[in-house]
């Protein structure tokens, strides 16, 4: 581009590239190697010091030899002076070194750029990637937990020969299609996350004859809305497990799911037990996998709060696109 703009004001333009191949040359050789050694090899690996001494050491030794070995240095009058004979004169150099030197900064500049735009989609693909892997490992924690319990509460019916047993199964071939097949997708429809919760609550209402205290009030108006899959059974497994609704008496667990304005609420209650049920080694793993799922798919669009004073109470909102 510089050569084409001085060239421009030449008198006998051909003759002026020609002439001034050589220093064309230099800035072309300068240019390749600061993309295939300078700023690869020094610059990006931060050897500031090397990358310093041999950038001026390039420059200088390019634009000595440009000015030695061209016929003229360019210039923007149009009469054309003969070389002179001997050493070249001092403003010959430095136009040379002007020429070769913003060569040099303005490649350094693309270099730059382009590393930092590859340091980027790197950055981008590898969170991708560790969020992807994330998912699948959060996953395939919870599934053989739901499937652990459900095969209990169906061998319990099957010891006693109950007629609830063909119930039960079917129950949870549904659920089990659910995990398998729509969890594969980052959001599914809600009304298929609502009929997987209804089956849950209806497999563990088979465990007894017992009436249990268990209500799931569902104000959705819309039953389209997507959401990320397996999110809220987490909070309502562990309402379940904590409750002691197992025991009757005063236990219960009331869910309530709804939305306004693209933003849905879910809120799970739960009885305290005044006995304190004793917890797993493996307790609190299942809030822990909620809260990362939370972070990875809904980041800066969800709030959580949990409280335990009079009852154990779980608000959870999400904000969706639609």
């Amino acid at each position: 581009m510089i050569w084409l703009i001085i060239g421009i004001n030449q008198l006998d333009t051909s003759r002026f590239f020609i002439e001034n191949s050589i220093t064309f040359g230099f800035q072309v050789l300068t240019i390749l190697l600061t993309s295939y050694f300078v700023a690869p090899k020094l610059l990006f690996q931060k050897k500031y010091l090397a990358f310093a001494l041999i950038s001026i050491a390039t420059i200088t030794l390019g634009a000595y030899l440009s000015s030695i070995l061209s016929f003229k240095p360019p210039e923007i009058e149009p009469d054309l002076l003969p070389r002179p004979d001997g050493p070249p004169p001092p403003s010959a150099f430095f136009i040379h070194l002007l020429l070769i030197l913003v060569s040099y900064i303005l490649s350094i500049l693309a270099e730059t750029f382009i590393f930092a735009q590859k340091k980027e989609e790197a950055i981008a693909k590898q969170s991708a990637a560790l969020a992807e892997s994330e998912l699948k490992f959060l996953k395939m924690q919870i599934n053989p937990h739901f499937l652990f319990n459900s095969l209990n509460n169906i061998y319990a019916l099957s010891i006693s020969n109950s007629e609830k047993t063909p119930e039960s199964i079917h129950s949870l071939s549904e659920m089990l299609r659910y995990v398998i097949y729509d969890c594969e997708r980052p959001e599914v429809p809600i009304e298929k996350e609502i009929q997987y919760i209804l089956n849950f609550i209806e497999l563990f209402k088979l465990r007894s004859s017992k009436a249990f205290n268990i209500s799931f009030n569902n104000q959705l108006k819309h039953n389209s809305m997507m959401v990320a899959p397996m999110l809220f059974i987490i909070f309502i497994e562990n309402a379940f497990k904590h409750s002691g609704i197992e025991k009757g008496g005063d236990a219960f667990v009331n869910i309530t799911l709804s939305a306004s304005n693209n933003v849905i609420t879910f809120i799970v209650e739960n009885s305290l037990p005044k006995i304190k049920i004793n917890k797993d080694k493996n307790s609190g793993i299942g809030l822990k996998n909620a809260e990362k799922r939370l972070e990875i798919y809904y980041p800066n669009k969800h709030s959580l709060e949990i409280s335990s004073k009079e009852k154990y109470s779980v608000n959870l909102k999400l904000h969706t696109d639609e």
